[in-house]
């Protein structure tokens, strides 16, 4: 029998507004519409009909099946979907799991629990139920039919934060596309709007006009959104180009590259600001960041290095976003270094580590590169558990590179900035060089591009002793002392 977990309060957005942060309370309102408008199709629109779910809902079923782990996972797992549902601005009802050993092929609960199910969809007053795994679509077909309602997997549901979260043509670009691409086996007709083959009574060929080989019409509709799909491939092709073309002038530039990547919601924005004192959106909501954040900051050794703030992951990240995503993926791969963020407040922080760095080794494996060293950086410890961060410190103890910050009371910044600067370093050549005065700016761009450790006037010129990047140390080998 399905144990019924108790819903909470919606969480509010806890944030400080600074400069150039998008309008919390626009985004918000933008969930607003009637539950007459959650289903529609875009035959008018778009020219095929397509079941097209927009999760502007007002109360909403989380329901799951327990198949492996403790009890503490697979609620920490649905806290995971409500945090999900509540950021798609649903409220939840309720939340239910039932333990099995694998889903029902037919309809994912069994059809004694779809009975358990309706009475409490009834019970709540819920027009949709959402299901923590990915349905097939008969499976969708098989529980809507039965619970008169309308039913979200978690693939859906994430989808749908997505499209209401991009900003930039790129991102929503990437996710027009994850949605084709998840649509087109789901698409549908309506009633008579069904096939455009011929049919009627038997031993007829339906009728004047309607004899022949034809197309129905989902296959009509499932050929427009191949067409489409061609389309934002060619459109988001282009615009990795020009990403491409910024990644190399900043390549070009010699400034160290360093990539924030990590879980959604772990507070990788909240750190940049910290780290930069930029003003990036920071929300406490699920996938607040989707377009990558690039901030330019000086260390406190006066070196400059670049900061990219890229899309959360999620655990069971749907395929269609890994795909659509992957240029902007791509960041954290052409970085100097990867400053993975971990949510030291989540109950099970190991399982954050192992969701990224699955998507992150398939990237790696895909695309044939190597993956940047990383800094793991444990987030929240100023309202983390401290028998959790005890956990973390014994899993992590055989990594050399670990911080736990606080991004929000600014604890550990200051080590996780001096452990950066280090890491930097390695990557950088010491060299002594003897300038002539007449090469003033020589001097000027050692200390531009390097970290100058000593520098002293003589006879013969200026001598620097500096830290520069492997490219610069060659471009002034000439002036190399001794």
């Amino acid at each position: 029998m399905p144990t019924s977990l108790p819903s909470s309060s919606r969480p509010g957005a806890d944030h400080t507004p600074t400069v150039g942060e998008l309008d919390l309370e626009a985004r918000s309102s933008l969930r607003r519409l009637s539950r007459s408008s959650n289903v529609h199709t875009t035959e008018q629109s778009d020219g095929y009909d397509v079941e097209y779910r927009k999760l502007r809902l007002e109360k909403v079923v989380l329901v799951a099946v327990w198949t492996e782990g403790s009890t503490a996972q697979i609620e920490a797992s649905l806290a995971e979907l409500r945090a999900l549902a509540e950021t798609a601005g649903s409220e939840v009802a309720d939340m239910l799991y039932q333990r099995r050993d694998k889903p029902d092929s037919a309809t994912f609960i069994g059809s004694g629990k779809v009975d358990e199910l309706r009475d409490v969809v009834v019970e709540t007053g819920a027009d949709t139920v959402v299901v923590d795994g990915e349905l097939s679509p008969g499976q969708m077909i098989a529980l809507e039919k039965a619970l008169d309602v309308k039913v979200i997997d978690r693939t859906m549901l994430i989808l749908d934060i997505f499209a209401q979260h991009a900003k930039s043509r790129e991102g929503k670009a990437q996710v027009a596309l994850a949605q084709m691409e998840y649509l087109i086996t789901r698409v549908r007709g309506w009633g008579g709007a069904l096939s455009r083959q011929a049919g009627g009574r038997a031993g007829s060929n339906g009728g004047v006009g309607l004899r022949g080989p034809g197309e129905t019409k989902i296959e009509a509709d499932r050929r427009r959104l191949r067409q489409d799909m061609a389309r934002l491939r060619r459109e988001i092709a282009g615009m990795k180009t020009a990403r491409d073309t910024k990644r190399r002038r900043r390549d070009e530039s010699t400034v160290p590259q360093v990539a924030i990547a990590g879980y959604t919601n772990a507070g990788k924005s909240s750190l940049i600001n910290a780290l930069t004192g930029a003003g990036v959106l920071v929300e406490d909501a699920l996938f607040a960041t989707l377009d990558p954040t690039t901030r330019r900051a000086e260390l406190a050794d006066g070196r400059h290095v670049v900061f990219s703030d890229t899309v959360g992951f999620v655990r069971h990240l749907p395929t269609q976003l890994v795909e659509a995503f992957r240029s902007t993926l791509e960041e954290v791969l052409a970085a100097d270094v990867v400053l993975h963020v971990v949510d030291g407040s989540d109950p099970f922080p190991l399982a954050q580590i192992a969701a990224v760095n699955s998507v992150i080794g398939d990237l790696v494996a895909e695309t044939g590169e190597e993956a940047p060293p990383e800094i793991i950086v444990v987030n929240k410890i100023d309202v983390a558990d401290p028998l959790v961060l005890a956990e973390l410190r014994s899993a992590l103890a055989d990594r050399a590179e670990v911080v736990f910050v606080s991004a929000a009371t600014g604890e550990g910044v200051d080590e996780l900035e001096t452990r950066l600067e280090m890491h930097l370093n390695a990557l950088d050549t010491t060299v002594e060089l003897l300038v002539p005065y007449d090469r003033g700016d020589v001097v000027s761009r050692l200390h531009t591009r390097g970290t100058v450790v000593r520098e002293e006037y003589t006879d013969d010129g200026t001598v620097v002793e500096v830290r520069l990047p492997a490219v610069i140390a060659a471009e002034v080998d000439e002036f190399r002392r001794g």
